[in-house]
């Protein structure tokens, strides 16, 4: 067995080239060799309290699983894991470790905590690349539950259901299962091969997925009740896009961030001849400072765009993206213009031609320098607009990137499920909604969140549909 790493900082991740992958799709990241991973696992103290499994949403076993790699048994590794994520590969790219496990490890107080997110990485994709083991299909309970929207709130119940003998199927709206992880999450942060993957052995396990089916639409969940399901969990996401109201928002050009990203990712608008096309190239601003917005400039920049700002209206500090995707953006020469708020997109018009085909079309930008006030509710200093600081922006593309909020329809058309004045459902602490055997989680009912908070809802959902049809 190795000796243990006392080293105060942790292995680093190796990464593509800034300068090379500006310009394709490939993944930025590139994982931990098998001697990487085993060095960074010999720095884990193995903690009899083991706070980082208090920090994890679903409650990983995390102390356990590094011992595993200590030991080289990878596939071990990946089975604890497996015990409590469905979705290992995708939650050890892009869950906010640095403010959940990882900010827990003891490790973290006297240098930088152990790598447990790519720790995860690297043991789910070992198993993806090395194991021949098939994930077995449990007896059917006789039980019957419709999941409504294949996020990662819904995959996850799902598993956990389906692991417990239930007969689980899941509905998605779009054509390809994943939700966010596959429209949402760019292919250079998250390969859509892994969503597949994970998606893949979900199906093993027995869970069947209907793509193309609108709940609300297509059907109703009161119509799930009538076609024998004995209980429906909802983890429809929040697609409803927010904008600002300023003028110049429907000039052609201007996007929201989840059209922009769902038509690149899900729609493969980086094609040559896309059906679904995009503007490339030109200038284009990001406004917003989260991950979406990272998430949306990187891509602008990989679509062929001449330069690409953040525009963003707090300071550096206060950005609420996570400083792992800050950096890489900064890397790849995307310009922050930070303590900057737009008020009006200014679109071509040409008087003496109103047949001119850029008339219509998005020219620039008019922002307002902003300075910080005093803290708001959520204890982040106030911007304040700075008397007479305008100027303008030169873009071809806007994208907003100010947040999302759950969809209406399912709201519009189940009678009795309560939501909140955001448009989220209201659920008590075992995600019950205001319907008898209906639950929910995930972005429909806080808004836009992490991948693993989603996650953790629909554990938490699974456990309390499991033990309500078990004593039905």
């Amino acid at each position: 067995m190795a000796t243990a790493n006392m080293s105060p900082t942790r292995n680093q991740m190796p990464t593509q080239d800034a300068k090379v992958r500006a310009h394709n799709f490939d993944e930025v990241a590139l994982g931990y060799s098998e001697e990487t991973a085993i060095n960074e696992a010999m720095r884990c103290l193995n903690c009899k309290n083991m706070p980082c499994v208090d920090g994890c949403p679903v409650k990983i076993h995390i102390p356990e699983f590094i011992s595993a790699i200590k030991e080289g048994e990878f596939e071990k590794a990946y089975q604890i894991i497996s015990k409590s994520s469905s979705l290992p590969a995708v939650c050890g790219r892009v869950c906010p470790q640095e403010t959940q496990c990882e900010s827990k490890c003891v490790r973290g107080i006297k240098g930088e905590s152990v790598g447990i997110g790519r720790l995860e990485r690297f043991v789910a994709d070992w198993h993806n690349t090395f194991s021949k083991e098939e994930p077995v299909k449990p007896e059917c309970n006789g039980h019957k539950v419709a999941i409504v929207g294949s996020g990662p709130s819904g995959l996850t119940c799902a598993g956990d259901l389906a692991k417990k003998g239930y007969d689980v199927t899941v509905y998605e709206a779009l054509h390809t299962a994943g939700g966010v992880l596959v429209y949402g999450i760019p292919e250079f942060r998250l390969p859509k091969s892994i969503v597949a993957k994970e998606v893949e052995t979900l199906n093993k396990l027995g869970v069947k997925i209907e793509t193309n089916v609108v709940i609300g639409k297509t059907l109703t969940v009161d119509e799930l009740f009538e076609n024998g399901f004995e209980a429906v969990f909802i983890g429809s996401g929040a697609g409803l896009p927010n904008f600002m109201g300023i003028p110049g928002e429907s000039l052609n050009g201007v996007y929201s961030a989840n059209e922009f990203l769902t038509r690149s990712n899900l729609m493969k608008s980086y094609l040559e001849n896309p059906e679904t096309p995009i503007m490339k190239g030109g200038n284009v601003a990001v406004v917003g400072g989260g991950n979406v917005a990272m998430d949306a400039a990187r891509t602008a920049l990989r679509l062929g765009a001449d330069k690409v700002y953040i525009v963003y209206r707090r300071s550096m500090d206060e950005l609420p993206a996570r400083h792992e995707e800050v950096e890489h953006a900064q890397e790849e020469g995307i310009e922050f213009n930070l303590l900057c708020n737009p008020t009006e997109i200014i679109g071509y018009n040409n008087p003496d031609n109103p047949k001119d085909p850029l008339n219509g079309f998005v020219k620039g930008m008019r922002c307002i320098k902003m300075e910080l006030g005093e803290p708001d509710a959520n204890g982040r200093r106030r911007p304040v607009p700075v008397p007479g600081s305008e100027f303008e922006i030169k873009v071809d593309t806007v994208v907003m990137s100010i947040g999302t909020s759950p969809n209406p329809l399912i709201k519009s058309t189940t009678e009795g499920l309560e939501v909140n004045q955001r448009g989220g459902i209201i659920v008590n602490e075992d995600g019950l909604t205001s319907r008898n055997g209906v639950y929910a989680g995930g972005d429909a009912v806080t808004g836009a969140a992490t991948v693993i908070s989603a996650m953790g809802a629909g554990k938490l959902a699974a456990g309390a549909i499991d033990e309500y049809l078990k004593n039905k």
